[in-house]
């Protein structure tokens, strides 16, 4: 075992003494020790009830003959870290979360590892460090809060957001948002709609890397608590069989985590996420792959904030699986991929049923043929773009007009919420990409004001930062290079015409060769934003949207 090298041997009697510190008895020391990492804390809505679900797994690693050993992680609510200096600390904590649990399943050398995140950057960092570690390795979510219902209409968090600009235009009052707000976050969990917490929670289960259900049983359900029992006892397993991370999350699991992304219309933030796990695992992830599995995967989920449906519903209708079921129609998944049950993806999934048409469309009847992303080139994206295409109007997805240039989020806020920007702009934010910002932030206030002021069907906005998964309308991150390198981004003046076209997957800016490269000669990079601290380490480190703003070491 690997924790002989604490637990056996003379030469080991310091270490066990330290055991014993802990009150660990040698029966215990003798079996495997499993690093339970938890995420639990009391400011994240989506990871206040994780200490029952650690509680769940402990006791399911102990009747499978392991030892369990709880250690923490962190997690920062996007929500409440939203349209703020906060939101600089949030994508950042994703490598912080892989680097300390690296850190601590090495320096204590634990046979297996149970994963308990919930929230969106504490699932995929600690996806990367289940491949950097590489020891049987099983993910158990804290689940998805249940809708919030006001006047009768199911609703969640983005709705909250829109009604604050909802309030702004005058179209709803005090009262009114203060309703929303008593009700549209009624139960713990990872907020109720396909928002990049429950994105990346579904995409475990289709990495192979979670049980069954573990993206849609709700965090209220006691079903969630038995799946965590289970999740601990199938970690032992694991390590019984020696079936390992880098087994399971190969390319060909990615490639299928990318297809059903599709179908289900998830966040734009995976395809930050899913190019940072692929380079943990040696795969070079081109973001442009997208578009080619996008144009033959049709999308099935129109869930919020895209549509009526929430995680819940998706639950009900036989969760991922079901939708993986309906993709196998065309042949679109490799059903030969080893998961986390022991199991192919194939047998996993073959008695899978959609139970309901209404929430997962049928591979005959999609909501559309392609994919609910897209990635987005052109002059002014040479390296990409994103868009969450299955959020965005029918009106939206060809759109020109003229660009309304902010700096930073809060200026562009100011604007909207002025009411200075009006039918058919083009809002551009820019320099708050991975280095610019630094952090790159998420855009959901902004593009809330949008939607709640009525422009969501009239404007467009661009961004080096990304978004919430909770945003929607024609609204296109990652833009690749950032300002902050010298992007063209950077170039865009007042009132240049931008063009979108997203079924084409262009986006140019109607200005000539010549005039860019008059202004490129003039540009000048930006003073950082922050000079100390982790943040400036961060800047220093960080590539573009398009690589999935990993984290390299400079270059000489």
């Amino acid at each position: 075992m690997r924790s002989d090298t604490v637990t056996k041997g003379v030469q080991q009697a310091p270490h066990r003494s330290l055991f014993n510190a802990l009150g660990y008895t040698e029966e215990e020391l003798r079996k495997p020790l499993v690093g339970i990492v938890c995420s639990y804390n009391e400011i994240v809505p989506g990871h206040m009830n994780l200490d029952k679900i650690a509680d769940a797994v402990k006791m399911g690693v102990a009747m499978a003959g392991g030892t369990p050993v709880m250690f923490p992680a962190i997690a920062v609510c996007d929500g409440i870290a939203m349209g703020h200096i906060g939101m600089k600390y949030s994508l950042v904590t994703r490598d912080l979360i892989a680097d300390s649990t690296e850190a601590m399943a090495m320096a204590h050398q634990f046979d297996a590892l149970v994963m308990i995140p919930n929230c969106d950057k504490n699932v995929p960092g600690l996806l990367m460090a289940a491949a950097r570690v590489n020891v049987p390795t099983v993910f158990v979510s804290g689940g998805p809060m249940l809708a919030g219902k006001v006047k009768g209409c199911k609703t969640s968090l983005s709705s909250m957001f829109e009604a604050v600009g909802s309030y702004a235009a005058g179209t709803m009052s005090e009262e009114d948002v203060q309703e929303f707000e008593n009700k549209a976050c009624p139960t713990c969990g990872s907020c109720s709609g396909m928002y990049t917490a429950n994105s990346m929670n579904c995409l475990t289960e289709v990495l192979g890397m979670g049980l069954g259900g573990n993206g849609t049983i709700p965090a209220v359900y006691s079903e969630r608590i038995r799946l965590a029992k289970h999740a601990g006892m199938k970690v032992m397993e694991l390590w019984e069989k020696n079936i390992r991370p880098r087994d399971i999350m190969t390319e060909e699991a990615v490639m299928n985590a990318l297809t059903v992304d599709m179908a289900l219309g998830c966040s734009t933030n995976s395809m930050l996420h899913l190019p940072a796990i692929a380079h943990e695992i040696g795969m070079d992830f081109d973001i442009t792959f997208a578009n080619e599995i996008s144009a033959r995967t049709p999308n099935l989920c129109h869930l919020a904030p895209a549509g009526p449906t929430y995680m819940e519903d998706l639950n009900e209708a036989g969760g991922v699986y079901a939708v993986m079921k309906e993709l196998t129609k065309k042949n679109l998944l490799n059903l030969d991929c080893m998961t986390v049950t022991g199991k192919t993806v194939g047998e996993n999934i073959a008695d899978a049923v959609n139970k309901d048409t209404h929430v997962i469309r049928p591979f005959e009847n999609p909501y559309s043929e392609t994919g609910g992303l897209a990635v987005l080139t052109g002059n002014l994206a040479p390296d990409g773009g994103v868009v969450k295409r299955s959020a965005v109007v029918e009106e939206m997805m060809v759109h020109e007009g003229p660009a309304r240039v902010f700096d930073c989020e809060e200026d562009a806020i100011d604007a909207i919420k002025g009411g200075r920007i009006t039918a058919g702009d083009v809002v551009v934010i820019r320099y708050e990409g991975p280095k610019g910002g630094p952090g790159m932030r998420e855009m959901l206030n902004p593009t809330s004001a949008i939607a709640g002021m009525g422009l969501g069907a009239s404007v467009a906005l661009i961004t080096d930062g990304r978004f919430s998964g909770a945003s929607r309308g024609a609204s296109i991150g990652h833009i690749s290079p950032e300002a902050a390198v010298g992007g063209p981004i950077a170039l865009v003046e007042e009132g240049d015409i931008i063009k979108i076209n997203i079924p084409d997957n262009k986006i140019e800016l109607a200005v000539s060769d010549e005039v860019m490269k008059e202004r490129r000669a003039k540009w000048q990079p930006r003073k950082p934003k922050v000079t100390t601290g982790y943040l400036a380490r961060y800047a220093a480190m960080v590539t573009s949207g398009n690589r999935g703003a990993i984290l390299e070491i400079p270059k000489n």
